[in-house]
């Protein structure tokens, strides 16, 4: 019949077929390349590794760097809005703890002086000076250039000086005012 040696039957057949080697049909990964690809004259080759021996130097920046970089960047703007709030809350809450402080010294000081003047003899003693009481009993002179004379007639109080001066337009006055003080 065929004299002809079938492919692949023969371990040392001399036909054409001897010299090719075929693998057995595996099944294709998915996601990789079919038979179809295989089928097109296409062939798989494995490039080699790269690797720092094979290149001779390491990058000073490889991608990891980089997008390790962007992220710190990000996450440092992402933060930097809420950072600089909580530190302007905090110089707030210290402003305001400085101010409820100088407000309770402040409280306590006008607490002491309720409590002084709701004291009879610290009253007594503030109309004595402030308005010129007099107790029973008691001389009051009054000084009101400063010099005491003795003998002499007591000065009469600034509001009730020159009774009999006549009434003058106040624009009068005003003028005289001016002409006095121009010299």
């Amino acid at each position: 019949m065929n004299d002809r040696p079938r492919r692949g039957t023969a371990p040392g057949g001399g036909g054409r077929g001897s010299a090719r080697r075929r693998t057995a049909a595996r099944p294709a990964a998915p996601g990789g390349r079919g038979a179809a690809d295989a089928r097109q004259g296409r062939r798989r080759t494995r490039r080699p590794a790269r690797t720092t021996a094979v290149l001779g130097r390491s990058p000073l920046v490889t991608g990891r760097a980089v997008l390790l970089g962007v992220l710190v960047l990000l996450l440092a703007l992402t933060l930097a809005g809420p950072v600089r709030s909580f530190v302007a809350g905090r110089q707030e809450l210290a402003q305001l703890a400085a101010d409820n402080q100088a407000l309770s010294l402040r409280e306590q000081q006008l607490q002491a002086e309720l409590d002084r003047q709701s004291d009879p003899a610290y009253l007594r003693q503030q109309a004595l000076a402030r308005l010129n009481f007099v107790l029973p009993g008691d001389r009051l002179v009054i000084v009101a250039d400063g010099t005491v004379v003795e003998g002499e007639a007591p000065a009469q109080t600034p509001g009730v000086a020159d009774q009999d001066t006549p009434d003058v337009p106040w624009y009068d006055g005003l003028l005289e005012s001016v002409a006095t003080a121009d010299g």
